[in-house]
């Protein structure tokens, strides 16, 4: 972070660290009621009369982050009047902003409290480096190092590769269907899924260069313990995790299911239709974008005015007769929703026949296959008409006709012809 300055500077300027060179200290020691406690690091940002810093603990490979000892580094930071404590480990925030490790809140009155999981260094140092770019050939090369070292499996930055110990006991209770809203399993497992989807997001943005952000409204971000009550009921209600990302440019939010009932992970984005045209015309605009796309792909068509779901087929067969998609010739089509469903592992960990796994290839082959390659609708511009020589009819005098022009001269203003009658 002090050898690459861009690096350090795209850490913490969104900590509120002032733009400015990074100073990096490593097991500075401090007393605190007779004791001597020495954190992995403090991070030093200067500039003019403004100093930020911030202490940091440092875990690797599956090592959990103690609230003991959070707890103490916040009291730490408090006496001295620091700005923050920082924690970085394999663990991964649910949601964005939300610790993973609970610490007493009175202690977070005058000390901000934040945690980068390797992933989110990982993909910072990528994007920094291929991406954004490093001025300087040598901090460049530094900055490569690090992530040769953050990639290879014995660094312990490792990567999201455990649903937990509720996973198995949750998967069998849906399978029977006796989960019920009580169990304990539950709530574990919405937030690893949420994690999953988060770190899902990092390997998006890492390959894309570009930050990949969980779909979440602003309530959900102000009352996460709502969203947490409402994802464990639509759980329990229908054995279904359900969640989103968002990447910039896209046609929509990137909409990730996992059906543990029927044992399939369904990937799907929603496509506002064309404003004009036939329904048919609607239909193959949308085909043209698909034409790399599998034929497994479920199309969906959503009409105007209407509820419930619309009429659905796969790809394949819409290619062949894109009158399937048409319910009704009299109704207007407004809007699309493209799906894919793969497999899913039932495994807690990684390899062979896992969840996670499954998860993510299902979010990599969707984004690839269909995504990337969908554009929104864009009206044709409209076009100036042609200006027509306007000729008065023979038999009208010449003080009687206008010479000014007019934006209503046209061929349609000719005097018809005389009807002869059929007795003449």
């Amino acid at each position: 972070m002090s050898a690459v300055r861009e690096f350090g500077r795209a850490l913490t300027q969104p900590l509120g660290a002032p733009a400015a060179a990074v100073q990096t200290f490593i097991e500075v020691p401090f007393e605190l009621d007779g004791r001597k406690l020495i954190p992995d690091g403090l991070i030093r940002v200067t500039r003019g009369q403004k100093s930020w810093t911030a202490l940091v603990e440092v875990k690797t490979g599956s090592n959990e982050l103690q609230t003991e000892q959070l707890e103490n580094y916040l009291d730490i930071a408090s006496k001295f009047g620091f700005d923050a404590v920082i924690t970085i480990s394999n663990e991964i925030s649910p949601l964005p902003g939300q610790h993973p490790t609970s610490v007493d809140r009175k202690k977070l009155k005058k000390v901000a409290f934040h945690h980068w999981s390797w992933s989110e260094v990982l993909c910072e140092a990528v994007m920094q480096k291929e991406h954004r770019g490093v001025a300087d050939p040598d901090q460049a090369w530094v900055l490569g190092e690090l992530i040769r070292y953050l990639e290879h499996p014995r660094s312990g930055a490792m990567a999201f590769e455990d649903m937990g110990s509720s996973w198995v006991p949750l998967r069998d209770a849906v399978e029977a269907r006796t989960l019920r809203a009580t169990d304990k399993t539950a709530p574990d497992v919405v937030l690893r899924f949420e994690a999953l989807l988060r770190f899902a997001g990092l390997q998006l943005g890492r390959r894309l260069g570009t930050d990949v952000t969980p779909a979440l409204s602003r309530k959900d971000l102000a009352e996460p313990q709502v969203r947490l009550s409402r994802q464990v009921t639509q759980l329990v209600a229908d054995g279904r995790l359900a969640g989103g990302i968002r990447i910039p440019d896209t046609v929509g939010t990137l909409h990730v299911t996992a059906d543990l009932r029927a044992g399939r992970v369904i990937c799907g984005i929603d496509v506002e239709g064309p404003r004009e045209g036939r329904p048919a015309t609607r239909i193959n605009w949308l085909l043209r974008q698909l034409k790399n796309a599998p034929d497994s792909v479920r199309l969906e068509a959503f009409v105007a005015h209407a509820r419930g779901a619309g009429a659905s087929e796969l790809l394949g067969a819409v290619r062949a007769n894109p009158a399937l998609l048409i319910a009704d010739p009299q109704k207007e089509i407004r809007g699309f929703r493209v799906e894919i469903s793969a497999p899913m592992g039932s495994k807690r960990g990684t390899g062979r026949n896992s969840f996670i796994d499954s998860v993510l290839n299902a979010v990599s082959s969707f984004y690839e296959e269909v995504v990337q390659n969908l554009k929104p609708w864009a009206a044709t511009p409209p076009k100036i008409r042609a200006e027509v020589a306007f000729a008065p009819p023979a038999d009208v005098p010449v003080a009687l006709v206008s010479t000014a022009p007019s934006s209503q001269d046209g061929p349609e203003l000719k005097s018809p012809e005389p009807v002869i009658p059929v007795d003449a």
